[in-house]
């Protein structure tokens, strides 16, 4: 890195091991760390919820007490400090017991109270610190509201004055859609609502995700491909028309995944370890992962896994539409791993009753039969229609899983079709979200498979592929330097916006 190393104060509602409802959580544990290997400081701020014991994670607790106003009440805001395990990263958590005593990270209604609370709690703690951040990077709708202050009620703050803000948008569904009450907490009333001639609900509700998208300084989401995406109506969830207005500053960011989580040649969940350079354990765990789903050991049979929600947006319709066929008139297997629509509970339940030695379902989610699963299969179907990042498809070609996607978002972004004359490509991809493109694609990769040198090689390469937090955080550090040079050019935005906005 040849540039000055950053403060970089990262906010997200969850983090793994100390809370986790998903992805989030994974991201928020691994990028921090990469960021830190780049000789970033960096400090990770969360809620203390009612479940994270303290003398479990070796929280440490301040002497400092602060009392955080909200409309015309005010809170006590202690915190706690300790690290991400095996690492130097600090994390703070802030604790209120009316609002984050109970064990669950989101509730429903009171969440807008409660997050407000947590990302005005955590300014107030770095200024307390006297540590000033040159970026707050906001994750998701529970800390949008950040950006908003930076540009109105902090924005003559000099403590503040020159931190820039990144917003990332991991699920553009989940909005944090609120009423007036919440502008009161946040002491931002008198700056109104957004307003924006496309998108009239603005100008009646809080939308905390759009807020997010209309201040912060740049904002990203979890692929390129995705971030092209959700400008069309199609993807946009209703927040196109203000995404449009801001595609000059919106990039796609590829997650990474932790490469000493999921490493094959360590990886104690598996029959015999193996790598890139000798495969010789991906055939042993075959074999293991076929007699565990009670199936005859036989490696010469194409073995396909899917790992995921099982609902219409992974690609389940289009999965029933087409497996019933395949499996008729070609021999492979298929397992199943992953909880959801009821329906589709019973139909792959169904599924495996009348292809007892070609269909095995677990309706779970259990850490090590995925990693059995990645490590002993051969293809990895993950059909989705939607799918901003996604980083099964990761795990997979690091597992030697050959992943065949519906080439949306992160999918496209990350998953090359195999050429076998160029000698390229990691994967299967089909581009037209139906079941004969599956079918097609999944004809395809059977075909390949009779051919085990192709298909050796295609496994080599798609091990080889870096999809390591390394490299997304080289990405970040480029997207935080272009924050701070559009922080500090900020100008009057006449363009949009309420009339009382402040500039």
């Amino acid at each position: 890195m040849n540039e000055q190393p950053l403060r970089i104060l990262y906010f997200a509602s969850e983090v793994e091991p100390f809370a986790r409802t998903g992805g989030l959580a994974e991201v928020a544990a691994s990028l921090p760390r990469a960021l830190q290997a780049l000789g970033h400081e960096v400090i990770v701020a969360m809620p203390r919820y009612g479940h994270i014991e303290p003398s479990r994670w070796q929280l440490e607790p301040s002497q400092i007490n602060l009392t955080i106003p909200l409309a015309d009440t005010a809170e006590p805001a202690t915190w706690y400090t300790t690290t991400l395990p095996d690492s130097d990263v600090k994390v703070w958590m802030v604790e209120n017991q009316r609002l984050f005593g109970q064990p669950e990270v989101y509730l429903g209604d009171g969440d807008a109270e409660r997050f407000v609370f947590w990302a005005k709690a955590t300014l107030e703690i770095a200024r307390a610190q006297g540590w000033q951040p040159d970026v707050v990077h906001l994750n998701d709708w529970h800390a949008a509201i950040v950006a908003n202050w930076l540009r109105t009620s902090y924005r003559d703050d000099q403590f503040f004055a020159n931190t820039a803000s990144v917003y990332t948008i991991h699920t553009l569904a989940y909005r944090g859609v609120f009423g007036q009450r919440v502008l009161e907490m946040a002491g931002i009333a008198e700056y109104g609502y957004i307003a924006h001639s496309d998108m009239p609900s603005l100008h009646r509700v809080v939308d905390l995700m759009s807020r997010g998208i209309y201040y912060a300084d740049m904002i990203n989401t979890v692929s390129p491909t995705h971030a092209r995406e959700i400008l069309t109506p199609a993807f946009g969830e209703g927040l196109d028309p203000l995404l449009r207005d801001r595609r000059d500053r919106l990039f796609g960011v590829l997650n990474g995944i932790d490469n000493r989580r999921y490493n094959p040649a360590t990886d104690s969940y598996l029959a015999q370890p193996f790598s890139h350079d000798d495969l010789t354990g991906k055939q042993a765990c075959k074999i293991a992962l076929q007699q565990q789903l009670g199936w005859e050991a036989d490696p010469s049979k194409p073995l396909f896994c899917f790992i995921g929600r099982l609902n219409d947006q992974k690609g389940l319709g289009l999965l029933a539409e087409t497996i019933e066929n395949l499996l008729s008139h070609h021999q492979f297997q298929c397992v199943v791993m992953g909880t959801g629509e009821a329906r589709y509970h019973e139909w792959l339940s169904d599924l495996q009753q009348r292809h007892p030695q070609q269909v095995a379902v677990a309706l779970t989610f259990n850490e090590a039969l995925a990693h059995q699963c990645y490590a002993g299969s051969d293809v990895l179907l993950m059909p989705s229609l939607v799918e901003p990042g996604g980083t099964n498809q990761l795990i997979a070609q690091r597992y030697g899983c050959l992943p065949l996607v519906c080439a949306v978002g992160g999918l496209a972004d990350t998953v090359e079709n195999i050429n076998t004359y160029a000698g390229t490509g990691n994967g299967f991809g089909f581009t037209q979200p139906e079941s004969q493109s599956l079918y097609g694609t999944m004809m395809r990769a059977l075909e390949l498979y009779r051919h085990p040198e192709l298909w050796q090689a295609a496994v080599k390469r798609a091990m080889h592929c870096d999809w390591s937090w390394a490299r997304s955080a080289q990405r970040y550090d480029e997207l935080y330097r272009r924050a701070l040079v559009s922080r500090a050019a900020r100008r009057p935005r006449a363009s949009y916006g309420d009339a009382n906005e402040r500039s």
